[in-house]
């Protein structure tokens, strides 16, 4: 029998009422729930059926395109609701926890044989590229049977990037497989139907033409149809680019990253053949792959005008064209790396891609023509500032500096290159003086 002394040890210690004790007692229980059994919801009350339809409507639309609870509460508002976000914020929550939408689904294993099929993602990471924290674009291919992974850094996420990156997986692998396992990309996909159905490309047709593999396209937001890449992301970005990387270039970058694909492979089990490595179980699927018939050519065609400058606007940049092809328009053929100018089917132009921005691009060799009506120019013109010219022409041109006809000889000798090519000029400005008489 308890004594008033010990009812009030517990109601000290507890900090409960002399009646939860004497209910605890006369109960025998140890703990009670206040627990409401029917929830009044004045304003909500009339439009629950409303609420209901907008969010199983809501449920069913691709994780894009869901609606967050601010904007369906915002929708019932202009209907005419009256009542608070936090009621329409507690429903929703009631609503999902009674219909198991937050539930964990389950998957069936899939299981994948030599050379079947490979995986292809995106992800974004951050990087210190010559001293400049920048977000790279990261291509991310996996073979399904042996898991061995091919990760590769790009500037862009544009569709001669993803050309590139095949065409670097596959001479990696030493062949591709039968399928290739997307998700929606817009450099893949044109258009989405109802279910599974796609319209792919054009261009990305042809690559998967050229290399004999059959493109399947994930349904709209169900990463787990390509989960073996999806976890490689993860793992990708906590073993390579944790802590942060630096690196001077792309190229040391792409090159370090293979080297850890290899090493990661090399290091570490199978995980359906337990006595052996990533590394060997792909050694044997490399004899299943399709075999390679040589590199796509993977470009992204545009169409441009060249300016009186002989210049052209591509990516934020401008880039210089021969002088022929002022006044016509020109197709670039963009690559990874590199951008290709043609008109009428003849190069007009080759230079090394750039990804800054309002920078001009020049190639002096494609001014020399317009320096035969002023080779005034020569001295202060743009595309020759800091022009290195090979060593015994940049002899010669230093001597003509300063002399009345100075400029003008030196752009008939300029000029020859483009008829007689660099290393005769080059070897003729190398012999002795009298020789130069004949420029």
């Amino acid at each position: 029998m308890l004594v008033v002394e010990t009812i009030a040890k517990i109601r000290r210690e507890l900090h409960v009422s002399r009646k939860v004790v004497r209910k605890v007692i006369r109960s025998e229980a140890t703990e009670f729930h206040y627990e409401r059994l029917t929830q009044p919801l004045p304003k909500i009350g009339p439009w629950r059926e409303r609420l209901d339809s907008l969010l199983l409507e809501n449920a069913e639309k691709s994780a894009r395109e869901r609606l967050t609870l601010v904007r369906l509460f915002e929708e019932l508002r202009s209907l005419g609701y009256a009542g608070s976000y936090d009621a329409v914020r507690r429903y929703a929550k009631t609503w999902r926890k009674e219909r198991g939408v937050a539930l964990a689904q389950a998957y069936v294993p899939l299981t994948f044989a030599p050379g079947e099929a490979y995986q292809f993602d995106w992800s974004h990471e951050i990087v210190v590229l010559n001293g400049a924290t920048v977000t790279v674009k990261v291509a991310h291919m996996r073979l399904c049977h042996s898991r061995m992974p091919f990760v590769r850094a790009y500037p862009r996420e544009t569709q001669e990037m993803v050309f590139d990156a095949h065409d670097r997986a596959f001479a990696f692998f030493k062949g591709a497989c039968e399928r290739g396992i997307y998700d929606n990309m817009k450099t893949a996909v044109e258009t989405i139907f109802a279910g599974k159905d796609q319209q792919y490309n054009r261009r990305f047709l042809q690559m998967c033409g050229h290399y004999l593999v059959e493109p399947v396209a994930c349904t709209p937001a169900s990463g787990w149809e390509k989960g073996q890449v999806e976890n490689q992301v993860g793992l990708v970005r906590e073993r390579f680019f944790t802590p942060r990387l630096r690196f001077k270039s792309y190229d040391e970058l792409n090159a370090w990253l293979l080297d850890k694909c290899v090493a990661y492979a090399k290091a570490h089990r199978h995980p359906e053949c337990a006595s052996r490595t990533i590394w060997e179980v792909f050694e044997d699927e490399r004899q299943k792959l399709v075999q390679l018939r040589g590199r796509f050519d993977g470009f992204h065609a545009v169409s441009a005008a060249v300016s009186k400058t002989c210049l052209i606007r591509f990516d934020n940049n401008k880039y210089s064209v021969k002088a022929r092809a002022v006044g016509r328009p020109v197709e670039i053929h963009a690559y990874a790396d590199r951008i290709v100018i043609r008109q009428d089917g003849i190069a007009a132009g080759e230079h090394r891609r750039s990804f800054g921005r309002e920078e001009t691009i020049y190639d002096p060799w494609h001014y020399v023509p317009v320096l035969a009506r002023k080779p005034g120019a020569l001295r202060n013109g743009a595309p020759f500032k800091d022009w290195v010219l090979p060593s015994a022409m940049e002899k010669i041109r230093r001597k003509l500096t300063g002399s009345a006809d100075g400029d003008r000889q030196m752009v008939k000798i300029l000029a020859a290159v483009l008829d007689d090519g660099l290393p005769a000029v080059e070897a003729a400005c190398a012999a002795p003086p009298m020789a130069i008489g004949r420029w």
